[in-house]
């Protein structure tokens, strides 16, 4: 009895979906993912022509999120079919070059609030990793994931219509 109860506790804390696969998308072309993007709380990402980048207020992604830092400034991007992230399909990868400011993110409702890292310990370059998806009318969407990557917590950023 107190090994099924000991089990039963263990896969509750199980999320279903952390070993589930991230589909792959191809195909996308550059056209599509240049813009104006934004994201939770004023994050704002500007992906340009010529392959460089504008980031106000974006958050770190996987367990940087949990560190509440925010980065702004220019860096560059690219759309790329490498494995850089949690498929085999097409990634942008975000570089953050010259930072310009940070800000920090308000612990969550009924959070403790855990210390912020030090200035000296946010990073001044940073590189996060968009994996790609289409939602249901075939626009196309990138996220990351933030916290622990096994629980699978999207941070979506839609594009803005130009």
């Amino acid at each position: 009895m107190v090994l099924t109860a000991g089990l039963l506790a263990l896969t509750g804390c199980v999320n279903p979906g952390a070993y589930s696969s991230v589909p792959a998308l191809h195909g996308v072309k550059r056209a599509e993912v240049t813009g104006t993007w934004i994201g939770y709380d004023r994050a704002r990402v500007v992906l340009k022509p010529d392959g460089k980048a504008e980031i106000r207020v974006l958050d770190g992604q996987e367990w940087d999120f949990d560190d509440r830092w925010r980065l702004s400034g220019t860096g560059h991007w690219k759309l790329t079919d490498k494995r850089t992230g949690w498929n085999d399909g097409q990634h942008v990868q975000l570089s953050l070059t010259s930072r310009t400011a940070v800000a920090t993110r308000k612990p969550e409702p009924g959070k403790p609030s855990e210390p912020l890292p030090s200035r000296e310990e946010i990073p001044r370059t940073y590189i996060w990793t968009f994996e790609l998806r289409r939602s249901d009318s075939r626009a196309l969407e990138i996220y990351f994931f933030f916290g622990d990557p096994d629980s699978r917590s999207t941070y979506s950023l839609r594009r803005v219509k130009p």
